[in-house]
């Protein structure tokens, strides 16, 4: 009884390992696999794909190709945390592959794309703001230097919608030195962000609400002669009427 139970035991073993061995599909199958996937929008099961190719396959070439296509795999997918991961994994990996500057770009795309609100930690379009200097340094005459300067601005000016977000709120709150810090800051570090003519206008108000009547009338001078356009200018006007 007990040699039929461990010859049963040993055949299921067997197929077992059989069956395993069956699934375990070659490297080059799955990365095939994966850009059938990918092709039809599928991102997260050729992700998978790929990251199976990636563990199982000895070549450097498939390798090499493989962690760039999980890269784009992933943030297709809008998983930005590990895309961006995997784009810095490739840079580190092969800083003088012929798609390290891709890798640098979509690095920090992926950064960028994490953030959707300007009212949430902004620390992701800092990282992209980062890693897009750091391309315009490195790859000037590359074809995608156009598009980084592009994507950098719109980061810039996400940046400076933050301060404004934050600054406004310590306005609304009467917290009128913290609002002029935040003000100052935008208009110092970000000068060509669209919302530059908010910026000033609110810093006057501050200025004027802190008591401080000489540099809000500087202010908001500044915001009637630069932005004479501006949804703001005709409220600025008549403030500085009133204090002439």
């Amino acid at each position: 009884m007990l040699q039929r139970i461990a010859l049963a035991l040993t055949i299921l073993v067997l197929a077992t390992s059989c069956a395993n061995n069956k699934l375990k599909l070659p490297p080059e199958t799955l990365f095939k696999q994966g850009e059938n996937l990918y092709a039809k929008k599928k991102y997260e099961a050729a992700a998978e794909k790929w990251r199976k190719a990636k563990d199982s396959t000895t070549s450097p070439l498939l390798r090499t190709a493989v962690e760039l296509k999980l890269a784009d795999a992933l943030y297709h997918d809008e998983n930005y945390i590990e895309a961006a991961a995997e784009y810095e994994n490739f840079r580190k990996l092969h800083p003088k592959n012929p798609k390290a500057p891709y890798a640098l770009y979509m690095q920090g795309l992926s950064n960028f794309y994490q953030v959707k609100k300007i009212d949430v930690d902004q620390t992701p379009t800092k990282n992209a703001v980062t890693l897009f200097d750091m391309f315009l340094q490195q790859y000037p005459d590359s074809d995608m230097t156009q598009k980084v300067r592009e994507t950098l601005a719109e980061a810039k000016t996400r940046q400076a919608a933050h301060e404004m977000y934050v600054g406004r709120f310590y306005y609304r709150t009467d917290k009128y030195v913290a609002a002029i810090g935040r003000f100052e800051y935008a208009l110092q570090k970000y000068p060509e962000s669209p919302r530059s003519d908010e910026a000033l206008f609110f810093l006057g108000k501050a200025y004027l609400d802190n008591g401080n009547v000489g540099k809000a009338k500087e202010s908001l001078s500044r915001l009637v002669t630069e932005y004479p356009k501006s949804e703001f200018v005709n409220t600025a006007k008549k403030i500085l009427s009133r204090n002439s």
